[in-house]
C-alpha cells in the first residue's frame, strides 16, 4: 500500500524580511515617481520654451504635454514586458531593471541640449527619453504592488499595499520641491539657462540608494510558492488577457477617475493657474502641501479598505471627485492660496486617495498568483494612457487658449468619475475581513469570473 502524498507547506515569512520588502517597495516607488513627475512639472513650466520655442506659448504647452502623454503611452509596453518576465522569472529582478531604466532616462533628459543648440533633434531625443521613462514606470507599478501585498498578512493587504502608493505624493512633493527650491535660490535667467536641469540630474543619487536597498530583499514568497509547485505560465500576459478580459476592463475603469483627475490637479493646474493670476510658486507650494498630506492619507484609506471593503472605498472616492469637479475650479479661480489649497486637499487627499490607496490590494486580489504581475500591470497601465497621460492635454484643449472654458474640463472630470463608479459596482468585494462578515470565504477566487 503506497504512502499518502504529502505537500510541503511554504515557509513562514520572516517579519524582518516583510519590513525590508515594504521599505524597499516604498523607497523604490518614491524614486521612480519622482523621476516620472519631475518631467511633468518641467513640461508645465519650462520644456515648452526649451524644446518648442518657435510656436506660441499655448501651442508650446500643448506640444510639451504631448511629449508628457507619450511617456504614458509607453507604460503599457513596459507593463507587458516586465509583467511577462515578472510572472516567469520573479518580481525582484524586474524591479531592479525598471529602476535602472527610469534613472537613466531622467538623468539623460537633464543632459539633453535644447532646441537652440541642436535644433529639431532636441525634441526628438526628448520624446525617446520620455518613452524610456514610460517603459520603466510601466513595469514598476505592478512589481512594487506585488512585493508589498504578497509579503503582507491577508487581513492587512489594503494597509500594506497602500504604502508603495505613497511614492506618488512623495515623488510629487520631491519634484515640485526641487523646482520650487531652484526657482527660489537662483535668478529666473539662470533657471532658464541651466537651473531646470538640476532636478533631473540629482535623481541619479536617489537611484543608487534604491538599488542598494532592493538588492538585499528576497524574492516574493508567492512567486517562490509558484515555482515550488511548477505553476509558472509560459505566456502569462497572453493568458490573462485571454482568460480575464472582463476583469482587466473592470481594473481599467476603476483606475480611470483617480488617474485622470490627479494629473489635472497637479500638472494641468501649473499651466492653468498663472492664466488666472494664481502665482506659479503658490501652485507649487499648494501641490507640495497636498502631496505631503498624501503620505499620511493614502495608508489611512488603505487601512479603511481592510475594514470597510475595497469596492466601497473606490466608490466613495470617485463620488467625492465627481461632486468636487466644479467646486475645484471655483476655488482655484478665487486666486486665493488657502482656497486653492482647500479644494486641492478635498479633491485629492480625500477623493483621489480613497481610490488610489486600495488599488494594489484590490487589483492583485482579482488575479491568481501565477498571473498576478500580468493582471496587475496590463489594466492599470492601459488606464494610465487613456486617463492620466492624455488628461493635461485634453484639459488644455478643452479650456482653450483664453483659459475660459473651465466647465468643459469639470464635465470631463465628472465623466471619468462615473466610469470608475460603474467599474467598482461591477466588481466583486475581495477584502478578507469584509468577505468573512458576509459569510463568504476570506479569499476571493479569481477563476470564478472572466
Amino acid at each position: 500500500m503506497s504512502a499518502p502524498a504529502t505537500t510541503t507547506a511554504p515557509p513562514a515569512i520572516d517579519p524582518k524580511m516583510r519590513r525590508k520588502a515594504l521599505v524597499s517597495s516604498v523607497l523604490g516607488s518614491c524614486i521612480e515617481w519622482y523621476d516620472f513627475y519631475v518631467y511633468g512639472v518641467a513640461a508645465a513650466i519650462i520644456l515648452n520654451s526649451q524644446f518648442f520655442p518657435q510656436v506660441s506659448p499655448f501651442a508650446g504647452i500643448l506640444l510639451s504635454f504631448s511629449t508628457y502623454a507619450i511617456g504614458f503611452a509607453a507604460r503599457p509596453i513596459g507593463g507587458i514586458i516586465f509583467a511577462h518576465f515578472g510572472d516567469r522569472l520573479g518580481r525582484k529582478k524586474m524591479l531592479m531593471m525598471t529602476l535602472g531604466l527610469m534613472g537613466a532616462g531622467t538623468f539623460l533628459i537633464g543632459c539633453l541640449p535644447n532646441f537652440a543648440t541642436i535644433g529639431i533633434a532636441a525634441p526628438i531625443l526628448l520624446v525617446v527619453l520620455r518613452i524610456v521613462q514610460g517603459i520603466g514606470v510601466g513595469g514598476e507599478w505592478g512589481g512594487a504592488a506585488l512585493m508589498a501585498t504578497e509579503y503582507a498578512p491577508a487581513e492587512r493587504r489594503g494597509f500594506f499595499g497602500s504604502w508603495p502608493q505613497i511614492g506618488v505624493p512623495a515623488g510629487t512633493l520631491l519634484a515640485n520641491g526641487a523646482f520650487f527650491v531652484m526657482g527660489g535660490i537662483i535668478s529666473p535667467e539662470d533657471f532658464m539657462a541651466w537651473g531646470w536641469r538640476i532636478p533631473f540630474l540629482v535623481s541619479i543619487l536617489l537611484v543608487v540608494l534604491s538599488f542598494y536597498i532592493r538588492r538585499n530583499v528576497d524574492e516574493s514568497p508567492a512567486f517562490e510558492e509558484i515555482k515550488r509547485k511548477g505553476e509558472i505560465e509560459k505566456l502569462p500576459v497572453v493568458k490573462v488577457i485571454r482568460t480575464r478580459p472582463l476583469t482587466i476592463l473592470k481594473v481599467i475603469m476603476m483606475r480611470f477617475a483617480e488617474n485622470a483627475n490627479y494629473y489635472i490637479y497637479t500638472t494641468f493646474l501649473l499651466a492653468y493657474g498663472p492664466a488666472i493670476l494664481l502665482e506659479k510658486n503658490s501652485i507649487l507650494l499648494a501641490t507640495m502641501i497636498m502631496a505631503g498630506l498624501g503620505i499620511f492619507s493614502i495608508p489611512f484609506w488603505g487601512w479603511v479598505s481592510d475594514r470597510w471593503g475595497r469596492r466601497y472605498t473606490v466608490i466613495a472616492g470617485a463620488a467625492t471627485m465627481l461632486l468636487m469637479a466644479f467646486p475645484f475650479f471655483w476655488g482655484v479661480q478665487t486666486g486665493d492660496f488657502l482656497m486653492a489649497l482647500l479644494v486641492l486637499v478635498l479633491t485629492c487627499n480625500v477623493g483621489r486617495d480613497l481610490c488610489y490607496s486600495v488599488e494594489p490590494a484590490y487589483f492583485t486580489e482579482l488575479f491568481e498568483p501565477k498571473l498576478r504581475y500580468s493582471g496587475a500591470s496590463v489594466g492599470p497601465q492601459v488606464a494610465a494612457v487613456f486617463a492620466g497621460g492624455f488628461a493635461p492635454l485634453i484639459a488644455t484643449a478643452l479650456i482653450g487658449p483664453d483659459f475660459d472654458r473651465y466647465w468643459l474640463v469639470a464635465l470631463y472630470m465628472v465623466f471619468t468619475s462615473v466610469i470608475t463608479i460603474v467599474g467598482a459596482l461591477w466588481s466583486p468585494e475581495t477584502a478578507p475581513q469584509v468577505r468573512l462578515r458576509r459569510g463568504l470565504s476570506p479569499e476571493h477566487d479569481p477563476t470564478t469570473g472572466r
